[in-house]
């Protein structure tokens, strides 16, 4: 499983024209779900992702973590993050869940986000989705489980 995280001032998505989700400061959380991916994975993320210190602390330095930076959390799937792009000049997708996979892990992601953190927000898996966000810093990292 893959996470793109991002720290932002503000972030939301937009289905056809209409706000789905968004939060002021905190993360927004491009998920992508490969075809060996699990709950374990996907449990594995999430404690990355809530725990994960990219906030500044009183000194400037980036040690404090979302829920100590009283963030939020901004979840769209994304399942171009799985592609292969060693070779050649088109995206391979071979490593990619398949859609009830990805769509089950995606729905469980977001269930143990809402039971551990608030607040979580988010897109809907597999829509046409438009996201704005404002990148604080800029501070984006990949996580993988």
């Amino acid at each position: 499983m893959k996470g793109l995280i991002q720290r932002v001032s503000h972030a939301r998505v937009e289905v056809s024209g209409q706000s789905v989700g968004a939060i002021e400061h905190g993360i927004l959380l491009l998920l992508g779900v490969e075809s060996k991916d699990n709950r374990e994975s996907a449990d594995k993320l999430l404690h990355k992702v809530l725990n994960y210190r990219i906030f500044p602390d009183e000194n400037g330095r980036m040690n404090h973590n979302v829920q100590q930076a009283a963030g939020g959390l901004l979840v769209v799937s994304q399942f171009t993050l799985v592609a292969e792009t060693e070779r050649g000049l088109r995206p391979s997708f071979s490593r990619g869940a398949s859609p009830q996979h990805a769509e089950g892990l995606y729905d469980y992601f977001l269930e143990r986000a809402n039971a551990e953190f608030t607040p979580v927000a988010s897109g809907i898996f597999a829509a046409d989705m438009q996201v704005s966000l404002l990148n604080d810093g800029p501070v984006t990292f990949m996580l993988e489980t």
